[in-house]
């Protein structure tokens, strides 16, 4: 599954797993939209799809993340990755969300975002888990629109 820059999000569904993506073309440097991605505090300010990001974005650590698709949730999520400029991966046992940066030949950035859910039990639970293509593509528009301001 390959995305396109096009700010659209794609999901695959598959017995015991989920993956979405999304990808777009963002006019600021990977350090810029770096920034963006490592600074937890500032996600409210310019993420809609984020109620709250609590902790450091930093290897290794745990942050405690809220999202607007289950405001009544906090997710505790593992820095698993965290290749300044390039790529950033949190999750927990039931998935992993990474981000990739990819400078373009014009000095602006490839953002592509994806995020695997799933594990045995995962088609016990998978249909109340609601689709995150709205939401990929919020965070999406929502990152290039910071980045490039």
């Amino acid at each position: 599954m390959s995305p396109s820059p096009d700010g659209i999000a794609t999901t695959v569904s598959k017995t015991f797993s989920r993956t979405t993506q999304v990808s777009t073309t963002v006019n600021a440097s990977p350090a810029t939209v770096w920034k963006l991605l490592t600074t937890a505090s500032d996600y409210p300010r310019w993420n809609s799809t984020i109620v709250s990001v609590e902790g450091e974005i930093k290897p290794g650590s745990t942050i405690e993340l809220v999202s607007t698709l289950d405001p009544n949730r906090t997710f505790k999520l593992k820095v698993n990755e965290f290749e300044p400029s390039s790529r950033l991966a949190w999750g927990d046992a039931m998935g992993t969300r990474v981000y990739t940066l990819t400078e373009t030949n014009g000095g602006g950035t490839l953002f592509e975002m994806n995020e695997r859910i799933g594990g045995p039990i995962f088609p016990l639970f998978a249909s109340k888990i609601p689709s995150f293509d709205a939401s990929f593509e919020q965070f999406a528009a929502d990152l290039k629109v910071a980045a490039e301001n």
